[in-house]
């Protein structure tokens, strides 16, 4: 995961850039927010570590700026010495997701960071998994309503106005497969029609076995 750390005191940036590599992620540092934002045009980051109080552009901006640019899929912290709760609603209120105050302790930052990417990866499995029933739910294919239907040779009236075959008709809105045979009464009513008796189908039974 690639951390942007927004600081503009050298030592606090150099600081967490170091606490950060230690833990195993990737950081890119900028030393204010208008640095911290052409990076943005450049490069994705998942999470950002944003000083509040910073020249150019602080850090309440730029985090506009980023949910603005891409909402979601991202988890923004702020770093602040502020402590006052009005600061804290409007950090959050600006999008910010989690809020640290200054001096901070270095568990309390590596808990929130590791938080950060548990909702960072339930949201991308979410988003996974949502797509992946998207693509199901274009796969299925479903009727509803009522088919209007000939009472006497059984074809359905689409809704073009023209007539189809049941099962030509079912098997352009559904997923069904047909395999055609007789029904028992019908098979009956063949062999009258077609003057064939049961010794007769009998022998061609035996003789397609033979």
């Amino acid at each position: 995961m690639n951390i942007l750390i927004a600081e503009d005191d050298s030592t606090s940036r150099h600081f967490l850039e170091a606490i950060l590599t230690q833990w195993g992620y990737e950081t890119t540092t900028a030393k204010n927010g208008a640095e911290a934002w052409k990076m943005l045009q450049e490069k994705k980051f998942s999470l950002f570590l944003l000083d509040w109080m910073m020249p150019e552009m602080d850090g309440l901006e730029l985090c506009r700026k980023i949910r603005s640019l891409c909402e979601g899929d991202n988890y923004i912290i702020l770093l602040t010495a502020r402590k006052d709760p009005k600061d804290i609603v409007s950090g959050l209120e600006a999008g910010a997701d989690d809020y640290i105050c200054k001096p901070f302790n270095r568990l309390e930052l590596q808990a929130r960071i590791k938080a950060g990417r548990r909702v960072l990866d339930l949201q991308r499995a979410l988003a996974a998994q949502v797509e992946s029933l998207q693509l199901a739910m274009a796969q299925i294919k479903t009727l509803e309503g009522i088919l209007p239907i000939c009472m006497y040779c059984h074809k359905i009236r689409t809704d073009k106005e023209s007539w189809q075959r049941i099962e030509k008709y079912l098997s352009d809105h559904t997923d069904l497969m047909f395999s055609h045979g007789l029904c028992p009464e019908c098979k009956a009513k063949c062999m009258v029609e077609e003057g064939i008796t049961p010794e007769d189908m009998d022998d061609a039974h035996r003789e397609y076995n033979d």
